[in-house]
Order: structure tokens, then C-alpha cells, then sequence
């Protein structure tokens, strides 16, 4: 669900290649080769995804790849981007998430931020407290 499009194209100036995500703008970066900028794209992504979680904006929607390479945040990262939207959609703030999981506000906040590492468990207790569960698959 989070595999986003991205255009890549080459850096004239230094060499490598840089690369962007039309749904995500502020996504942005670049590398000296395709394997390296790719590695990047999915660091720029949940840099970009954290910085609307923490403006408590909503999140961009990945357009159909049609072809396009795609990036997409980790496993554990989509799973937070998923708890950040069922939060939303139920008008739950953080503040009311902490009430319900007896947890402090950072404690949801570092939840919440992509860039942190959190325990699968601690996503799969703030989705049941949201009525919800995590499945997981592999395919």
C-alpha cells in the first residue's frame, strides 16, 4: 500500500543520479549511482512521511506505479504509517492514544516517528486500542 513512484534521472552537474517522489515533494535526494540513490529514496521517504505525522497532516496517497520503480518505508514503518491513519480517521490524538495505552505522550510520539525503532508489539497494542489488529504478510 505505501509503494510509492519515483523519478529518477541524472545529476548533470555531479554525476550519479537524483530522485523524487511526485506524491512526496519534499522527498528528495540523490546518489552516485541507481543502488545507492534508491537506498537513499527510502530514507528521504520516511523522513518526509515523519515531518507530516508530526505537522498532523494527512498523508500522501502512492499513485499507480505504471511502470515506475517504486520505494516504500519498512515493514515496521508502514505498520506505523498505518496506526497514524486509523488515529485519524477515529479522531484519536496522541494524547488520547497515551490515555489508553497508560503510556507517556513520547512514548506514542517516538510510535509514531518512522526514524525511531519501536517493538512490533507496541504497534500491535496501539492498534487494539484503536479496535483494530496487524496482520502481517509475506509475499
Amino acid at each position: 500500500m505505501w509503494n510509492f513512484p519515483v523519478e529518477l534521472s541524472t545529476d548533470e552537474e555531479d554525476g550519479g543520479f537524483v530522485v523524487t517522489f511526485p506524491d512526496v515533494p519534499e522527498a528528495i535526494t540523490q546518489g552516485d549511482n541507481r543502488t545507492e540513490a534508491l537506498l537513499y529514496a527510502q530514507e528521504a521517504l520516511e523522513t518526509a512521511l515523519t515531518m507530516y505525522i508530526e505537522e498532523q497532516r494527512d498523508l500522501p496517497s502512492p499513485s499507480p506505479a505504471n511502470g515506475h520503480t517504486t520505494v516504500s518505508p519498512d515493514a515496521l514503518e508502514c505498520a506505523k504509517l498505518d496506526l497514524y491513519i486509523t488515529m485519524r480517521a477515529q479522531g484519536v490524538h496522541k494524547a488520547e492514544l497515551a490515555q489508553r495505552l497508560h503510556w507517556h505522550i513520547p512514548q506514542v510520539d517516538r510510535l509514531l516517528d518512522l526514524g525511531q525503532t519501536s517493538l512490533f508489539e507496541q504497534i500491535e497494542q496501539a492498534a487494539v486500542s484503536l479496535g483494530k489488529r496487524v496482520e502481517l504478510h509475506i509475499v
